[in-house]
């Protein structure tokens, strides 16, 4: 019997179908801009009546949160979890995101499970008004395992020159919001499962994968309904490394982030977290977003705007001086 690339492992016809799967919803994202459709070498996206227009363009994946969702067998979460941390990273520099494009790789490919990952970015994109113009799935045998899912994403949005967010309008005085986020999001998921081994257990009424699973919180919505309102003088996205490494990338020499730690808003499977696993409150801030999605700093005349706006955002801290940075009240 002669070889074959599927006798090799890698199935074309598979790919095919998840092709076919999600063509349709994909088409859904485009809009004038877009000039191609899939299956082109390239996609081409026309941007439209800009003075001086500036590229931001993030990347990023999903890490071992895909562990809980392959295990689970629950997939429907892990596309808005990718779109989700590079859509949100770009906006903490005033950028509407634009267009985005996947990455999935595995070891031998279901296009039912392709499918709902790539339909889960489909809504993430819709929700932001991006434009999902491509992506690539790669079948690798011997790399990964049958079952093993990678997912990686890379968006690109668009901010006029002078309306940059970039924090060197932040001073003293500034008033510190928190956006709350919607659980873990995307981060600290090693440790995560190292202390919750077992995500069918129970917790707070449901499986506790339900609650590992729910997807991270999409910003655009919220922080276009504030930049239509007022100057937002810094914005950032709470990720891996908590607000210890997160806040003081937007904060400048000589100010520093006063925090009052008490105020925020902890959700309850985080701090089941920290008590299972023994884990000391500092390290549970340097490691996840503790309930802080993301953060924005406003004149202080302009703080109850911010929260007239959004419903769920409080105040949290204020910018001082001193060389530190972050001045985190734990």
């Amino acid at each position: 019997m002669s070889n074959t690339y599927k006798s090799a492992g890698v199935d074309k016809e598979e790919g095919y179908k998840t092709i076919d799967k999600i063509k349709s919803a994909v088409a859904e994202t485009h809009n004038k801009n877009v000039l191609n459709n899939l299956g082109s070498f390239g996609a081409f996206y026309e941007i439209g009546n800009y003075k001086n227009p500036v590229l931001v363009s993030g990347t990023d994946g999903v890490g071992t949160k895909l562990k809980v969702a392959l295990d689970t067998k629950q997939y429907d979460s892990i596309g808005v979890d990718c779109f989700a941390m590079c859509a949100n990273d770009i906006l903490c520099h005033g950028a509407k995101p634009l267009f985005f494009l996947d990455y999935l790789a595995c070891g031998k490919l279901d296009s039912d499970i392709a499918a709902e990952i790539v339909l889960g970015m489909v809504k993430a994109c819709k929700d932001n008004e991006c434009a999902l113009i491509g992506g690539e799935t790669a079948e690798m045998p011997g790399m990964y395992q049958p079952g093993d899912y990678d997912v990686a994403g890379f968006c690109v949005g668009i901010v006029e020159k002078d309306e940059i967010i970039d924090g060197t309008k932040i001073k003293v005085g500034d008033k510190i919001i928190a956006l709350p986020s919607s659980g873990f999001h995307s981060n600290g998921f090693s440790l995560v499962r190292k202390v919750f081994p077992n995500f069918e257990e129970e917790f707070d009424g449901k499986p506790l994968y339900e609650t590992l699973l729910v997807p991270t919180k999409l910003y655009y919505q919220d922080i276009q309904k504030l930049l239509n309102e007022m100057p937002l003088n810094g914005i950032a996205h709470i990720t891996g490394g908590g607000l210890y490494e997160n806040v003081p990338r937007i904060i400048a020499d000589g100010l520093c982030a006063t925090i009052d730690a008490s105020k925020i808003q902890i959700p309850k499977v985080m701090l089941e977290l920290e008590k299972r696993g023994n884990i000391t409150r500092e390290e549970m801030f340097g490691t996840f977003n503790m309930g802080v999605g993301m953060i924005v700093v406003v004149n202080a005349n302009h703080a109850h705007k911010v929260l007239e706006l959004i419903d769920d955002a409080y105040e949290i801290g204020e910018i001082t001086e001193s060389n530190e940075k972050i001045d985190l009240k734990i």
